[in-house]
């Protein structure tokens, strides 16, 4: 018999007050997801305001023919260079939520302070599809990027495939489907505090059963969504944390808060890629709940965590020039 699991660390004081301020939404869950879908996007008009860039919009095929959009967005400021660091993002909301400007001001600050061009992707979402089409649409896209790596003035050995939340654990599949597959070469993959495991099972897992940004419950909603009606052993592309060899893979950088669903699948993951004999970078912020740094980006906790994830990118791609 298992040990009961202990309530999980408290959170960071700071993101506990805005947390008690943040409106309340419905639990995400099957009679809720068409009304919670509006909140997880923002307007381009409003997401890019502000900020010193072209945006350009092209369609490419998926695997199975169905377009997808992609967002190309280019730096105006005097930061930018030729050729530029690419960063192709792929946006959270637990594979059922979001769109291709769902948190985009992540990459957008390395879009102003490391000139870098970022691409962004309208992958499908669960359950209008299942199984691999979420990380096939976001494959496509990557690979898009590569071929076309000239015309968007991009340098195709400085591409970094980043995400957050259900856009991590896509990014690390994407990443994984590049190496087996001998595709676009990644130089460098960020996953912030991303969706790994479809087992739902750690101690973290069970800590955060209840409300919370993104509960247990969520999770497992979220999952659900994308392996109904898929038969045979789930795709490690689909569920990372299922990849019994991670060599080969590019430097990583990972983040999670202590105080989320997430973290114990994240220690493992950036554990697993060491005992691979590979380069990854591991922070868990103390008290952090899920998505913290993008729900509350002025909270002291998140200000350090994205400088910490900026100056360790911009260290990366300093050495590929």
């Amino acid at each position: 018999m298992s040990a009961p699991v202990r309530p999980g660390p408290e959170l960071d004081p700071d993101l506990a007050a805005a947390l008690a301020a943040f409106p309340e939404l419905p639990p995400l869950g099957p009679t809720t997801l068409d009304v919670l879908r509006p909140y997880a996007t923002v307007p381009p008009e409003v997401a890019l305001a502000d900020r010193a860039l072209e945006r350009r919009d092209v369609v490419v095929p998926a695997a199975d023919g169905t377009p997808l959009t992609l967002s190309v967005l280019t730096p105006t400021s005097a930061v930018a260079e030729a050729p530029a660091t690419c960063v192709y993002w792929i946006h959270g909301g637990g594979m059922v939520l979001g769109d291709r400007f769902s948190q985009i001001d992540i990459p957008l600050d390395w879009l102003e302070e490391l000139g870098a061009v970022v691409v962004t992707v309208d992958y499908r979402l669960a359950p209008e599809v299942t199984g691999t089409t979420l990380v096939e649409d976001c494959y496509a896209g990557l690979s898009w990027v590569a071929d076309h790596a000239d015309e968007l003035g991009v340098d195709p050995g400085r591409i970094v495939v980043a995400g957050t939340s259900a856009g991590g654990g896509l990014a690390a599949g994407t990443t994984l489907l590049a190496r087996d597959r001998r595709g676009p070469a990644v130089a460098a993959q960020v996953l912030v505090c991303p969706m790994l495991d479809h087992r739902n099972a750690t101690v973290s897992s069970h800590q955060y059963a209840g409300p919370a940004v993104w509960s247990r419950a969520a999770n497992e909603f979220g999952w659900d969504a994308v392996l109904h009606g898929t038969s045979g052993p789930v795709s490690p592309y689909v569920s990372p944390a299922l990849a019994g060899d991670l060599t080969g893979l590019p430097t990583t950088y990972v983040d999670t808060g202590s105080a989320e669903v997430f973290r114990d699948e994240d220690v493992a993951f950036a554990s697993a890629i060491w005992a691979a004999g590979g380069q990854a970078e591991l922070h868990v912020w103390a008290g952090g709940c899920h998505g913290f740094d993008t729900l509350f980006p002025q909270a002291p906790m998140s200000t350090t965590a994205r400088r910490t994830r900026t100056d360790w990118l911009a260290r990366v791609v300093s050495r590929l020039r």
